[in-house]
């Protein structure tokens, strides 16, 4: 395995990231998460790895995914071996200051430890003011219960807008980035990703296999997730047309050096310099070629070869507004 620092700290991270939304009680979420049981063995075999990422949220499968991990990590694992991330947005009171300090402490009893590594901020929140949110966070680092903070799916001008309230006020920044980024979505390479990088904010993108799109040269299969997952679906099958011209070239570069088509996709992250994209697993096997993906060295033609057939795409992510109390799932195909 491989490491780096994460953003401006001294925490180390491998250069894999464990998405813990494939975890929780089926139906309260999503219909193919993992068990308790499923998902232990899963978190065994990444920390078996060098895995020692791991990225939840509060809102994942009703608090369960929080409550399965913190589990199967302290069963494996000492706490100050690993890296624990976890969100707040999708949640009563958004980023007001009442929820943040409520929701930590919520999240810190469901994964059983006293304190995260990285707090991410689930989505931007139109409602409550940047410094009060950015405070909110600095108290939380203050406090010991977060050592970093991080930022997910916004557009660059609020991220720009919430890093800067925080140097102002000699607050804790943002030091992570986990935004929608794979080579069929590559808006953010407009602003936000470049933001980050002036910034030495580390990027840590979901989505980098564009839900499986990059690991096989149909688009479609039959696998529970891919008949199930609505949200996969509402992001990606409006460009299937255009996105296929890109599928096939992962195909062909695979072909060409005798690896994986996800192989190919993941080296091409390392490769534009994020930090640890973000694999949601729900089989072994899926982390064991992530970690192969990490000796496939590609050319600069290799990269243009995969990136000449994109087109602009329809924001994914970013959000114009909040979204209803209680919604989760956001750009779904109903």
């Amino acid at each position: 395995m491989k490491y780096t620092n994460l953003g401006n700290t001294d925490i180390q991270i491998s250069r894999i990231c464990v998405g813990c939304m494939s975890f929780g009680k089926a139906g309260t979420m999503h219909d193919w998460t993992l068990d308790e049981e499923q998902t232990e063995k899963v978190v065994r075999h990444a920390l078996s790895l060098g895995i020692n990422f791991f990225d939840t949220a509060n809102g994942y499968s009703a608090g369960t995914s929080e409550e399965y991990l913190g589990r199967a990590l302290k069963k494996n694992i000492s706490r100050d071996k690993v890296v624990i991330a976890s969100k707040v947005y999708f949640n009563p009171g958004r980023l007001s200051a009442k929820a943040i300090h409520r929701e930590i402490d919520g999240t810190l009893q469901r994964l059983g430890t006293d304190y995260l590594d990285l707090y991410i901020i689930h989505r931007f929140d139109y409602d409550t003011p940047i410094k009060e949110t950015m405070e909110a966070l600095n108290d939380l680092v203050e406090a010991g219960k977060v050592r970093a903070l991080g930022a997910s799916a916004m557009y660059g001008y609020q991220f720009y807008n919430m890093q800067l309230a925080a140097r102002d006020h000699g607050w804790a920044q943002f030091q992570a980035m986990e935004n929608h980024y794979n080579l069929l979505y590559r808006e953010d390479e407009r602003e936000l990703i470049p933001l980050c990088r002036q910034m030495g904010v580390s990027l840590m993108p979901y989505s980098p296999l564009a839900a499986g799109h990059l690991t096989r040269p149909e688009w479609d299969t039959n696998t529970l997730r891919s008949q199930t997952d609505r949200v996969a679906r509402g992001k990606y099958d409006r460009t299937e047309e255009q996105d296929m011209l890109i599928v096939q070239r992962v195909h062909a570069l695979a072909e060409k050096y005798g690896v994986k088509m996800q192989q190919i996709a993941l080296a091409w992250h390392w490769a534009k310099g994020v930090a640890a994209p973000i694999i949601g697993a729900t089989k072994m096997s899926h982390f064991d070629d992530a970690v192969g993906a990490l000796s496939v060295k590609l050319t600069d033609e290799d990269i243009a070869y995969l990136e000449e057939p994109y087109i602009p795409h329809r924001i994914v992510g970013a959000i114009s507004r909040n979204p209803p109390e209680g919604v989760m799932l956001l750009d779904e195909k109903k």
